[in-house]
C-alpha cells in the first residue's frame, strides 16, 4: 500500500517537499527482526511504528479473507501513523560526515530541521591526508535545500574544538553521532604499533574526547542524544581487523557505561553495528553490494534513536539494507564446580562442561546488578549446602521429582479472615492513597457517602493463608524460606470487595515447575463470602536453588503475563513513597522483615530495607483504577503483574500505561534510576455501564463514520493497487451499547475499490463485527486486531 503525503518529508534523491512511502503488506510468517524489502523510502518513522503493525500468525496463511480484513485494521494504523519525526531547533554534530554515513546522517537530520555540524578531517580512508572539501560539499548541499549547517574539519581527537564550533554557531549541542573511523587491515602478525594506535585514537579515544566535550552541556540543559558506532568485527570478531575489531567492541563497553551515568540527566546513549558502502568498505566489498547496502538503509535508525521521543537507551542494534535487529548478552545456568571447604579442579571443570556450555533455560542479563547477583547466590548456595557434586545421581533425582510432584494438589488449612473499615483504610494509606487527593478521600474515609475497599486488598486476604505455615507441612515441599522470592501474582474481584467483611479463604498448591535455577510453586487462593466467591489469587513463588530436577517448565494453570505494547504509553502518572512506606505496609499484615530490619536486609544482600512488591503493586493498581475508571471499583476485574527488581523506601515510582480496549497494560519503573520494577502487567477493567443500548440512527454519534470516509478518500488514489492485493469484500457491523449502530462495506475486489454506507451489493467475503470503541482503539495502535479476535471482541 502506497500512500502519497505532500506534507512529510523526502526521501534522499528528492526535494524536501514531498515524498511517498510504501508499507510492507501482510504476510504469513511469524514475526522477524526483519523488515522486507518493500520498503522504497526507508523512513525514521518506520522504526517508530513497526510495532504498530501486528505480523500474522501461521494459520492465516491459509485464510485469505481473514488475513485480508486484518491488512484494512494495519492499514488504519498506518494511515495515522503519525507525523514526521522532527529535529527543529537541535542541534546535531555528526562526526566522519564528508561521505558514506556521515552524509546520509547530516542530511536526514537537516532535512528534519535540525542546525548540523558537518564534522570531516578530509583524508583517506586510511586516516592519510586532510582537507576542507569533503566537508564543505555536504553544507553546501544541506544549504542548497534550505538547511542550516557549518563545517568543522578537525581531528576527533580535538574533541573540545569540534564541540565549539557547535556551540560558537548554534549556541548548544543536543546530540552526537560518533561516526568517524579509519581502517589499518593487517593480519596480527603483521599490525604495527602504527597500526594499532591510530586506530583506537580515531576509533575510541576520538569517539571519547567528542562525547567528554560534549557531556556537560547535555547535563546542564537536562538533554542529549549520543550515537556510537561499533561493528559486526567488533561484536564477532574478523580475520585481519584485530585493531579494528578490539577499538570497535570498546566502544560498546563506553557506550553501555555512558548510558548509565547519563540516565538521571536525560541523556539516552546507543550502538549501532551498521553494514553499508562507504569509503571505509570499497576496497572490501564488491560494488553490487556497496549498492544494496546504501547509507540511507542505516540513516533512519540513528534518526530514530536521537528523536526526544525515543526511550531506547543502552541498546546495541545491527542495521543495513533496511534490516534491524536487536542484540543482547545471553548467559548459560552454568554449573557449581566446587565444594564448601574443598579446592577447586579442573576436573570437576570437565566433567561439568556440558552443563556449563548449555545455553537450554538461559539467562539474559541485561545490569552488572543482575550479573554478580547470581554469584552472590552460588556463594550462599555453597555455603548452605556444601555446593553441587559433579554428579548428581539418578536417585536423588528421581526422588526430589515425585516428591514435588507429589505437592500438587494438596490444600493447605481452610482460614477465615475479618477486617473492618479500619483495616481496608490502613491497607489505602500503605499504598499511597493521601488526602492530597481528593478522590483517594473515598478510600481513607468511612463516613464518605462512596467509601470503598481498593481492589488489591484482596491480595492482602489471600497472603493471609499462606502465612499461617501450612505451606512448610504440604509433603514434599520442605524448603528454606529465607530463599522464598514473590515471582508474580494474579487476582480476580468477582464482585467489589465489601468495605468490611469476613471471608475464607480455600488455597491449594496448583502446580509446581521446574525453572533450572529454581523451583516455581503455583498456589491457588479462593476467597469466598457465605458460599459466594468474592476474589481469586494466584501466587507464583520462586524457591532459589532447588531446580533441575526434571520437572516441567511451564502450566496451562499459570495466569500469563503479557508484555507491555511496544509504543510510547497512553499515560504515565508518579508517586513518590515515604521513606515511612514499607512501615506502615507492613501493619497490613506482611510481617517481612526484610521490610524493616537493617540487618535482616543486610543478610539477603540488600543496604537497607527494600518496599513490599505488593505495596509496589498497589500503587500501581491505584494509579490505573484513578486514570481509567475513575476510582470506580465496581469496574475492577482482574490484575496481573511480574515482580523484576526491588523499590526502596523513598524512591519514585511511575506508572506507565497503555490502553488496550478494557485491558490496561502497565508497567511500573522507579523514577531516576529507570528500572523496571513491575512488568508484564495489565489491569482488566470492565465496560463502562453508562452507555446507552439504544439502536443509534444509521452512523449517527460513532466516532468510526469519520475514518471509514478517510479510508474512502485514500482509495481513489492508490484503489487499484490494494484490490490487486486484498482482492475480497469486506462488510463491517459498527456496535454501540450491544446494538448495531452502523454497517459499512470495504469492496477491495472490484475496480479501483469502494468505501460505502450500509450492507455489500452481493456477497461478502468477511463479516467483520466490532464495537465502535474497540474499532477506534485498533485505528489509534492501542489494540492488536489479531488479540481483538482472539478474545471474542
Amino acid at each position: 500500500m502506497a500512500l502519497s503525503n505532500p506534507d512529510s518529508l523526502a526521501g534522499p534523491s528528492s526535494e524536501w517537499r514531498h515524498s511517498e512511502l510504501r508499507f510492507p503488506g501482510v504476510q504469513g510468517s511469524r514475526a522477524q527482526a526483519h523488515l522486507e524489502n518493500t520498503v522504497a523510502v526507508f523512513l525514521p518513522e518506520i522504526c517508530r511504528s513497526l510495532t504498530l503493525v501486528p505480523p500474522l500468525p501461521l494459520p492465516y496463511s491459509s485464510c485469505p479473507a481473514v488475513g485480508a480484513a486484518l491488512l484494512v485494521c494495519v492499514s488504519l494504523q498506518a494511515l495515522l501513523m503519525g507525523s514526521p519525526l522532527r529535529f527543529d531547533g537541535r542541534v546535531v554534530l555528526v562526526t566522519g560526515a564528508g561521505g558514506g554515513l556521515g552524509r546520509a546522517y547530516a542530511l536526514a537530520f537537516a532535512e528534519r530541521g535540525a542546525f548540523v555540524i558537518v564534522n570531516d578531517l578530509g583524508g583517506d580512508f586510511k586516516g592519510v591526508g586532510k582537507g576542507s572539501l569533503a566537508a564543505d560539499k555536504v553544507v553546501e548541499e544541506i544549504r542548497r535545500k534550505g538547511g542550516k549547517a557549518v563545517a568543522n574539519y578537525d581531528s576527533v581527537e580535538e574533541g573540545e574544538k569540534i564541540v565549539k564550533t557547535a556551540l560558537d554557531a548554534f549556541g548548544r549541542i543536543d546530540v552526537v553521532v560518533n561516526n568517524a573511523g579509519i581502517l589499518r587491515d593487517r593480519s596480527f602478525a603483521r599490525i604495527s604499533d602504527e597500526d594499532w594506535d591510530i586506530i583506537h585514537r580515531v576509533h575510541l579515544w576520538g569517539s571519547f574526547q567528542v562525547t567528554r566535550a560534549a557531556w556537560d552541556h547535555m547535563k546542564k540543559q537536562k538533554y542529549g542524544r549520543i550515537i556510537m558506532t561499533s561493528s559486526a568485527s567488533g561484536i564477532y570478531g574478523n580475520f585481519g581487523q584485530a585493531n579494528y575489531s578490539a577499538a570497535k567492541l570498546g566502544l560498546l563497553g563506553l557506550a553501555n557505561t555512558l548510558a548509565l551515568e547519563g540516565r538521571k540527566s536525560n541523556i539516552h546513549c546507543n550502538t549501532i553495528a551498521p553494514n553499508a558502502g562507504s569509503r571505509m568498505t570499497q576496497t572490501v566489498m564488491p560494488e553490487d553490494l556497496i549498492e544494496a547496502l546504501k547509507p540511507e538503509y542505516v540513516a533512519p535508525l540513528v534518526l530514530w534513536l536521537c528523536h526526544e521521543s525515543c526511550e531506547e537507551n543502552g541498546g546495541l542494534f545491527e542495521v543495513g539494507a533496511g534490516w534491524i535487529g536487536k542484540l543482547r548478552w545471553e548467559r548459560t545456568l552454568g554449573a557449581i564446580v566446587r565444594q564448601k571447604n574443598h579446592p577447586m579442579t579442573p576436573e570437576a571443570v570437565k566433567a561439568n562442561w556440558k552443563k556449563i556450555c548449555d545455553f537450554e533455560n538461559a539467562s539474559k542479563p541485561q545490569s552488572i546488578q543482575e550479573s554478580t547477583g547470581s554469584i552472590i547466590e552460588v556463594l550462599s548456595k555453597i555455603d548452605s549446602e556444601g555446593g553441587v557434586s559433579a554428579n548428581h545421581t539418578s536417585h536423588a533425582t528421581s526422588t526430589a521429582t515425585s516428591g514435588f510432584a507429589g505437592a500438587v494438589g494438596q490444600k493447605l488449612p481452610s482460614f477465615s479472615s475479618a477486617y473492618t473499615e479500619l483495616e481496608a483504610i490502613m491497607y489505602a494509606l500503605g499504598v499511597g492513597a493521601s488526602i492530597k487527593d481528593p478522590k483517594d478521600l473515598k478510600f481513607i474515609y468511612e463516613g464518605n457517602s462512596d467509601f470503598s475497599c481498593l481492589p488489591t486488598f484482596g491480595v492482602i486476604i489471600g497472603q493471609k493463608s499462606i502465612m499461617g505455615g501450612g505451606l512448610a507441612e504440604i509433603p514434599g515441599l520442605s524448603m528454606n524460606f529465607a530463599k522464598v522470592l514473590h515471582g508474580e501474582q494474579y487476582l480476580e474481584l468477582h464482585k467489589p470487595l465489601p468495605r468490611a467483611g469476613k471471608l475464607k479463604c480455600e488455597a491449594v498448591v496448583a502446580d509446581v515447575l521446574d525453572k533450572g535455577s529454581g523451583v516455581v510453586i503455583i498456589i491457588d487462593v479462593y476467597s469466598y463470602s457465605e458460599k459466594e466467591l468474592t476474589c481469586y489469587n494466584q501466587f507464583s513463588l520462586f524457591l532459589v536453588g532447588s531446580g533441575g530436577f526434571g520437572g516441567k517448565r511451564t502450566s496451562d494453570k499459570v495466569k500469563v503475563a503479557v508484555a507491555v505494547p511496544n509504543r510510547p504509553p497512553d499515560a504515565v502518572l508518579t508517586d513518590t513513597t515515604s521513606l515511612n512506606q514499607a512501615a506502615l505496609y507492613r501493619l497490613s499484615g506482611d510481617w517481612n522483615p526484610l521490610h524493616i530490619d537493617p540487618n535482616f536486609a543486610s543478610l539477603a544482600g540488600f543496604d537497607k530495607p527494600i518496599l513490599h512488591g505488593l505495596c509496589t503493586f498497589g500503587y500501581s493498581a491505584r494509579h490505573v483504577l484513578r486514570h481509567f475508571a475513575d476510582n470506580d471499583v465496581s469496574r475492577f476485574k482482574a490484575i496481573k503483574a511480574r515482580f523484576a527488581k526491588p523499590v526502596y523506601p523513598g524512591q519514585t515510582l511511575q506508572t506507565e500505561m497503555w490502553k488496550e480496549g478494557n485491558r490496561i497494560h502497565f508497567q511500573t519503573k522507579v523514577q531516576g534510576t529507570g528500572d523496571v520494577v513491575l512488568s508484564n502487567a495489565y489491569v482488566d477493567l470492565a465496560p463502562t455501564s453508562d452507555i446507552s443500548a439504544k439502536t443509534l440512527s444509521e452512523g449517527g454519534e460513532l466516532q468510526s463514520t469519520l475514518v471509514f470516509e478517510e479510508i474512502g478518500r485514500h482509495l481513489k488514489d492508490i484503489g487499484r493497487e490494494v484490490v490487486k492485493k486484498v482482492n475480497a469484500v469486506f462488510e463491517w457491523h459498527i456496535t454501540k451499547g450491544g446494538s448495531v449502530g452502523a454497517k459499512w462495506t470495504i469492496d477491495l475486489k472490484n475496480g479501483s475499490g469502494k468505501v460505502y454506507q450500509g450492507p455489500a451489493k452481493g456477497a461478502a467475503d468477511t463479516t467483520i463485527i466490532l464495537s465502535d470503541e474497540d474499532f477506534m482503539e485498533v485505528v489509534l495502535g492501542r489494540l492488536d486486531p489479531q488479540k481483538a479476535k482472539w478474545d471474542g471482541r
